[in-house]
């Protein structure tokens, strides 16, 4: 049963990652540490790497229809994974209870961005900013991300708007492979933090999660023109804060 539900959850994974360009690792930490059982860094450390997986393979339909804005690629995505390999060496000496707190407040985070109007819905273009200011954005998301575990879509997918005046469908693209590229920088540094602790990855659920989640992502990428954008952000909005809510209460000091 446990299995059948962390499967679910990675398809979940998976369909967000499709539909939005985030979200993968907002749901992948909480699988794997609740359903899963998985110590916690360890939950972090492999969601680094299940999501940077299934983002590589998400994006190869984006980028196939030419939904790939590879500038900003280059520009946010290498800072991010400068900062995402720092966050990760940053976090060796934080207990792991304390990055889950992190990681529920990026998740409130998360939902704010997901329950406000987005720039794309209320029809605003906004000219490209400069390639300084997009490098830095990527370095601090980079690092806020590498610190917790996650992949950092729901800050790049504005950051590229508001910050790289890119439409909304062709941030969703770019930030896949920007995820997929912090996140393997992440995860990389990771593997040294788990050995300095002698812990390990479970690589076979890794692989059921990355295989189960790129399913999900494509059947994501195909509902994407079908859904209404707006009902589905506020969805996963509210859902952002329930599981936010839950983590606290599993983790605030007694």
């Amino acid at each position: 049963m446990t299995l059948i539900l962390a499967l679910l959850g990675a398809l979940a994974v998976g369909l967000t990652l499709g539909l939005m360009g985030s979200g993968g690792s907002i749901l992948t930490v909480p699988v794997l540490t609740y359903i899963v059982g998985q110590q916690d860094k360890v939950a972090i450390a492999g969601s680094l790497g299940i999501v940077g997986g299934i983002s590589l393979v998400a994006a190869v339909p984006y980028a196939v229809r030419g939904l790939v804005d590879w500038r900003s690629v280059l520009w946010f995505g290498v800072p991010g994974m400068i900062g995402a390999w720092l966050g990760a060496a940053l976090s060796k000496g934080v207990d792991g209870s304390v990055q889950l707190l992190a990681f529920a407040g990026l998740m409130l985070v998360a939902a704010v961005l997901m329950l406000r109007k987005a720039p794309a819905e209320a029809g605003a273009t906004r000219p490209r900013r400069s390639v300084v200011k997009i490098g830095v954005e990527g370095l601090v998301v980079g690092v806020v991300t590498g610190f917790v575990g996650v992949g950092g879509g729901f800050l790049i997918v504005p950051a590229l708007v508001l910050l790289g005046g890119l439409p909304m469908n062709i941030a969703v693209g770019t930030s896949l492979l920007v995820i997929a590229l912090k996140s393997f920088a992440g995860f990389a540094k990771y593997l040294d933090v788990l050995e300095a602790q002698n812990l390990q990855l479970d690589w076979q659920i890794m692989g059921l999660f990355v295989a189960a989640g790129i399913a999900g992502s494509f059947g994501g990428a195909a509902l994407a023109s079908r859904i209404p954008q707006a009902a589905l952000r506020r969805g996963f909005g509210v859902f952002l804060l329930v599981v936010a809510a839950w983590i606290v209460a599993q983790n605030w000091p007694s």
